[in-house]
Parts: C-alpha cells; sequence; structure tokens
C-alpha cells in the first residue's frame, strides 16, 4: 500500500495534526480575548467550531503517537473510513464558521465602517482569529484529502 504525507501513523501525520490543533486553539485564544465577542452568534460558531477541530485533531494526534511509538499500522478500511467522515465533518464545519465570521467582519469593517465609528469594538482580533481559523481549515482539508485518497487505494 502507498504511504501518503500525511498518512495517519506517520510523523508528517503527526505534524499535521498538530499543526491543526495549534492553530485552532490560536484561533480560539484570540477570539476570546476579544472583548464582546459573545454578542455575535457567528463568531460563537467559530468558538464552537474550533473547539470541535482541536478535539478531534488532538484524538487524532495521541493516535498517531501511539501508533509511532507501537510500530503499529492504521491504515485498515474501517480505521481509514472513521478518518474520513471525521476530517470531512469537521473541515466542513470549520469553512462554514470561518465564512460566516469573515462575512461578519467584512460587514462591519468594510461596508458599515462600525469597526471605525466603535473603537471598542476589537475589529483586529476577529480578522486575527478568522485567518488562524482559515488556515486550520486548509490543514485540515490537507489531511481530509489524504484520507480520501488512502480510502481510495484500498
Amino acid at each position: 500500500m502507498k504511504v501518503f504525507i500525511g498518512s495517519p501513523g506517520t510523523v508528517s501525520g503527526l505534524m499535521l495534526r498538530i499543526y491543526q490543533c495549534a492553530f485552532a486553539a490560536a484561533s480560539i485564544a484570540v477570539m476570546v480575548s476579544a472583548s464582546d465577542f459573545s454578542s455575535y452568534t457567528a463568531f460563537c460558531y467559530l468558538i464552537a467550531s474550533m473547539g470541535l477541530q482541536l478535539l478531534w485533531s488532538f484524538g487524532l494526534a495521541c493516535l498517531d503517537v501511539y501508533a509511532l511509538r507501537r510500530k503499529r499500522d492504521l491504515q485498515n478500511p474501517v480505521l481509514v473510513s472513521l478518518f474520513v467522515v471525521g476530517d470531512w465533518v469537521t473541515a466542513m464545519l470549520s469553512l462554514a464558521a470561518a465564512c460566516s465570521s469573515a462575512g461578519v467582519i467584512v460587514l462591519y469593517a468594510r461596508d458599515l465602517d462600525f469597526c471605525r465609528v466603535q473603537t471598542r469594538l476589537p475589529c483586529n482580533q476577529f480578522e486575527i482569529s478568522i485567518i488562524l481559523a482559515f488556515i486550520t481549515w486548509v490543514l485540515v482539508a490537507m489531511s481530509s484529502h489524504v484520507m480520501f485518497w488512502i480510502l481510495a487505494s484500498f
């Protein structure tokens, strides 16, 4: 069976999951540190989505560490099918959350100039959190793409 970069149970797969965790945690941290984020539903959805992504990626990173230490192969059809479904679900949720949050911040910052008028609103922090969420989504999309190709190779 062909081993892809980012496959489960490999060092590259572990690094991909660690980066997913790190960017999701950073997105959450920046958003939570911004005042008044809980007034906007899209930002709360971003926090929930990134929290789910953080848990999923952390769990798979732990599984990768286990596989690397015990020299186990994680590429069986049932396990890879679970990874594919989980990665695709979390990828779609992450993309939806990042896009909805980006839509809110574009409306406030660019269209309505609400960020310029309301100086107490930390629009820059919102934007940084959304950028981190998009980076998280790109990393999840990479791993879900790899998982799909592994499943197709069975």
